[in-house]
């Protein structure tokens, strides 16, 4: 019998990806299934640590670490996926490789050094190789932290589903950390984001415009998302491989087989603490619409896609520093003025949450760290010259590493350690 959907925060789920490197010389090494790897010695796509699970999805560099489940609170989380890192990295060592973070590689070519994940799943993922061509950045060179929020009926979905539609494209400005690309500087602030929302291009329904429509139960997402999206895709998927909600690929999929949302568009930081940072705070906000803390449900569902989506692309390209100029969203937030920055805007809404003892942790500081220094693709910007070399970035992305297997916030050099 399944198990009975959550209700609204009861738990929550985190899904954080990391790229597998070569120790010296920094390169994507394709060699996840050295350390997935069940009790048996047998590969596998999934395995259970304890609490936490690392499994892998489509490309044989990556390796994502995820609770087990859902957890009940965020408290402890980012100790236990820290632990999971060392493990991780402690496994890779005797093979010349380490765990990076950040959302991007930095000068990895996925059209020469993209490797398919050939075990569990392989049918889905040559499915989508073959319609998608997942050699480009957009498949094969993203890592982002997924967070799932659960909902139990339509009521309850309702409420979820308009309140983070609001909160998606605010998150870039805590979250942005993919800057650089093909060695080169890109002049967004997350890179990550501008090829996810265009690597399904072939058939548009399946990311749709990334912020999802404006439906807001089961039956109308159903009429608005499933069904075009299923039907653009059967000619190519004679099968029906991915005839499933899986294949939904906007910034937050609705879940309705396990009765979650999960949002999408968050990339992944520099250690786990900043991760569960900026989780916290975004569910802290979300909570706040749902319990209708500015506007009602109604007035929140009303927000059509197009103000949604040009916050979100100004996000991405300027992060904290992009503007929010339109009144009717800015009153979803409980903001009079007709024109605040993302940064602005965030430091409202913190003023705005309670602290709430159900977190188990001091978010906050971290949270003020990011916003007074930038987000990781500001700090790592700020800390690259104007053309980086590949020594340069080679440098720069170690510390990166050494943050991530340390569990320490990215600063530049001469920064004051506090930030």
């Amino acid at each position: 019998m399944p198990r009975p959907h959550l209700h609204l925060f009861d738990a929550v789920g985190i899904e954080l990806e990391y790229m597998i490197v070569d120790s010296r010389t920094l390169n994507v090494r394709p060699i996840a299934d050295v350390v997935l790897r069940d009790e048996t010695g047998a590969v596998a796509s999934e395995v259970e640590h304890g609490s936490l699970a690392w499994s892998n999805e489509l490309v044989s560099h990556v390796i994502e670490l995820k609770t087990n489940g859902p957890a009940a609170t965020l408290d402890g989380l980012a100790e236990a996926f820290q632990s999971q890192v060392g493990e991780i990295n402690r496994q890779l060592a005797p093979h010349g490789a380490r765990l990076l973070p950040s959302a991007m590689h930095p000068w990895m070519d996925p059209h020469a050094e993209m490797v398919l994940w050939p075990y569990e799943y392989g049918p889905v993922h040559e499915a989508f190789n073959r319609i998608f061509d997942c050699r480009g950045h957009g498949w094969a060179n993203l890592q982002s932290m997924h967070i799932n929020l659960p909902f139990s009926g339509d009521e309850e979905f309702g409420r979820l589903h308009a309140a983070v539609r609001l909160v998606l494209p605010l998150l870039p400005a805590l979250a942005g950390s993919s800057p650089i690309m093909d060695g080169n500087r890109t002049g967004l602030m997350d890179s990550r984001l501008e090829v996810y929302r265009t690597n399904s291009r072939r058939i548009p329904s399946v990311a749709g415009r990334v912020i999802p429509e404006p439906a807001f139960d089961a039956a109308s997402y159903s009429r608005l998302i499933f069904t075009p999206m299923f039907a653009d895709i059967a000619p190519h998927d004679p099968e029906g491989v991915l005839q499933d909600e899986f294949l939904n690929a906007r910034g937050a999929i609705a879940r309705f087989s396990r009765g979650t949302i999960e949002i999408r568009v968050i990339d992944v930081q520099e250690c786990p603490a900043a991760d569960l940072a900026i989780a916290a705070a975004a569910i802290s906000v979300v909570k706040l619409l749902v319990d209708q803390h500015w506007t009602d449900t109604r007035s929140q569902q009303s927000i059509p896609v197009e103000p949604l989506e040009a916050v979100f692309l100004a996000a991405i390209r300027d992060a904290e520093r992009a503007t929010v100029d339109s009144p009717e969203l800015l009153q979803q937030f409980g903001v009079s003025a007709t024109s605040l920055t993302l940064a602005e805007l965030w430091q409202h809404l913190l003023r705005e949450v309670a602290p709430d003892p159900s977190a188990g942790f001091d978010w906050r500081p971290t949270v003020d760290t990011i916003l007074r220094r930038g987000p990781l693709a500001r700090r790592i910007t700020d800390a690259l010259s104007a053309s980086p070399d590949p020594a340069e970035l080679r440098r720069l992305y170690a510390r990166l590493a050494d943050c991530l297997a340390s569990g320490s916030l990215f600063v530049a050099s001469g920064s004051d350690p506090d930030a």
